[in-house]
């Protein structure tokens, strides 16, 4: 499992940067963190079906950090929702793809970029999953700036009242956000002991981290609390290219055409 996701992250990481529109595209860290996460998701944890993408009983993922759409686009595009050549298009004026996430693109299921939305959203599909007795599960990944916005601490309170155990909250904790270090800007201090608080089980993992992943989702399916949970996954913004990783310049600049080709061959030659 840990050889076959490396593989296809790797892959994924690839299709961003050839993706980039050199001099437009912005949000390259973000997108590069949270690639083992949709790795994961995609091709090992969510019930889903490429070729039947409104299957009534799939389970629901929202990209609540929708800045890092390139990242989900190119994972849908590996596994299956559509083929490569539509990301050629990305961030293009007259393109086949926006830089954020919308639901033009097959298998995107809100369109997201106004932060905030996306944990109130799937807190939501959670409550009428539960009333209606089903047994898909609502999956949102946000990220740890996202805490800034009071939506969020709604639906925390909102989610945990209501004993949404189908409600799993994955958090892209790299420590940065738009204006710069998240700690700076707002401390969150333990996001954990917060959302326990608030009725919820909290499992602080590396999300770079196959093995842990798949061992705190199996935590999660074998609990029997009946609480959301909280995956708070530690990052590294722009992980993998050594040119973004851990800095906060790669949230907003874009590369140029000669950068992005000397990214691309130190890639291949790995």
């Amino acid at each position: 499992m840990k050889d076959k996701l490396e593989d296809i992250a790797t892959k994924i990481r690839h299709s961003v940067i050839k993706a980039l529109n050199p001099g437009v595209s912005h949000h390259i860290g973000c997108s590069l963190g949270v690639i083992e996460i949709l790795s994961y998701l995609y091709f090992e944890e969510l019930r889903i079906d490429p070729k039947n993408p409104l299957d009534s009983e799939r389970d629901m993922f929202i990209l609540s950090k929708g800045h890092a759409g390139i990242a989900l686009f190119s994972t849908l595009a590996h596994r299956g929702y559509f083929g490569q050549e539509i990301l050629e298009g990305y961030d293009l004026d007259g393109g086949t793809i926006p830089e954020h996430a919308t639901t033009i693109v097959p298998g995107v299921e809100l369109s997201t970029g106004s932060l905030g939305h996306g944990l109130p959203v799937s807190a939501g599909l959670a409550l009428d999953f539960k009333l209606l007795g089903s047994k898909r599960r609502s999956i949102v990944l946000m990220s740890d700036g996202e805490f800034d916005e009071g939506s969020n601490w709604e639906a925390i309170m909102f989610s945990g009242h209501h004993k949404l155990g189908n409600l799993i909250a994955l958090v892209d904790k790299n420590g940065l956000q738009g204006y710069g270090e998240t700690a700076k800007i707002i401390d969150l201090g333990s996001i954990a002991e917060k959302v326990r608080m608030f009725g919820w089980d909290a499992y602080e993992i590396d999300g770079h981290n196959f093995i842990q992943m798949k061992q705190v989702f199996e935590k999660i399916k074998e609990k029997k609390s009946g609480k959301p949970s909280m995956i708070i996954a530690s990052t590294i913004k722009g992980k993998g290219i050594p040119h973004f990783e851990g800095k906060f310049e790669s949230h907003y600049n874009s590369i140029d055409q000669v950068t992005k080709n000397k990214i691309l061959a130190e890639m291949e030659q790995v």
